[in-house]
């Protein structure tokens, strides 16, 4: 198994990342202020313009260390990596497959099945634990309707009209986020989910945790061998991950839209903690930032039963478990690919 190693963020957005011997510096304004071997990182993760220098990038390609960049508003502008390893021959078999309407269908129905019935134990959980007389309606209406949701995918034999029950699953889920959030209510209301630009602090905090689990997705994607690029739900575009895309799903509702509950809930951030950029969204301030990304390295380091090894793993390494298994099925080692569905 993989060694669940740590992803330095750089959250300064005047740092300036550079090599000395065997290990990663950060600089702001010339003076050191911290400094790492490269043998404890697995990933960076930047929020800023100051980049990057040449030589760090060549020991990043050495040592296998992807590298993403985001605005300081946590916007993602794109990602280095070195040259592609692994089995070439299981690329071929990825690519292939992307061209395989009955097969892009049938994993697409996975993916989605297992997105949706994450989204209504995501919904489950808030019902037994906050479940009350004013919100028990419409959590219950909530749970019927995303199952029913599951059901209807499996007779489908188009790509966009699974799209179009993504689509539907994900608005109904989204109707009852805001039954989830029950303390900092006044502070933290969520009406719609909205993206580019974020309109509100709940919309921050998600957009924020799926770009962190849009990196770690990729990094597991390219750690196994695959092209994060190919995807067989999300179409082709050039720049984008599709196959990530693809792979991160099922695990929006476990790994981020859980951890945005829990911090709110928890009261673990404060709703001074964001900005209002005057019509281009509201985000984040640094120490708001840094509070989120403690969180989520915090939780990466929690143990689950997997449900398909039926071991103990850290939650960190479930992207890559999940890169792994799809991998193996893509290979034709499984019979089907087993996705995450959390308990």
């Amino acid at each position: 198994m993989r060694k669940l190693l740590n992803t330095l963020f750089v959250t300064t957005p005047n740092s300036y990342i550079s090599r000395d011997g065997l290990n990663i510096v950060i600089k702001v304004e010339n003076e050191e202020r911290f400094r790492i071997p490269v043998h404890n990182i697995e990933s960076i993760v930047t929020f800023g313009y100051m980049g990057v220098s040449p030589s760090l990038l060549s020991l990043c390609n050495e040592y296998n260390i992807g590298i993403s960049f985001l605005t300081p508003t946590g916007q993602f502008c794109g990602r280095f990596s070195g040259p592609v390893k692994g089995n070439v021959l299981l690329r071929r078999q990825q690519y292939r497959l992307a061209d395989d309407e009955i097969f892009k269908i049938n994993i697409a129905k996975i993916f989605i099945s297992a997105k949706i019935a994450n989204c209504r134990n995501v919904v489950h959980r808030a019902l037994r634990d906050h479940g009350n007389d004013q919100n028990t309606k419409a959590l219950t209406t909530a749970i019927k309707l995303l199952e029913q949701r599951i059901k209807s995918i499996q007779n489908l034999t188009n790509l966009n009209h699974i799209r179009g029950i993504e689509g539907d699953a994900a608005n109904e889920y989204f109707n009852v986020f805001n039954y989830l959030i029950v303390a900092q209510k006044e502070n933290f209301v969520f009406n719609i989910r909205t993206r580019r630009p974020p309109k509100d602090k709940v919309n921050a905090l998600l957009s924020f945790c799926y770009t962190l689990l849009a990196h770690e997705v990729q990094s597991a994607i390219e750690t196994v061998g695959l092209d994060p690029y190919v995807g067989f739900l999300h179409t082709d575009r050039p720049g984008r991950p599709s196959l990530a895309l693809d792979l991160m799903e099922e695990l929006r509702p476990y790994m981020a839209d859980r951890l945005v509950l829990n911090l709110i809930n928890r009261k673990q951030i404060s709703p001074e903690g964001f900005l209002d950029q005057e019509g281009f969204g509201i985000y984040m301030n640094e120490k708001t930032r840094k509070e989120v990304i403690t969180a989520w390295q915090n939780r990466k380091q929690d143990e689950l039963m997997h449900p398909f090894l039926q071991e103990k793993i850290q939650i960190g390494l479930l992207p890559y478990v999940q890169a792994l298994l799809l991998s193996r099925y893509i290979r034709g080692d499984l019979d089907a690919y087993p996705a995450f569905f959390m308990n």
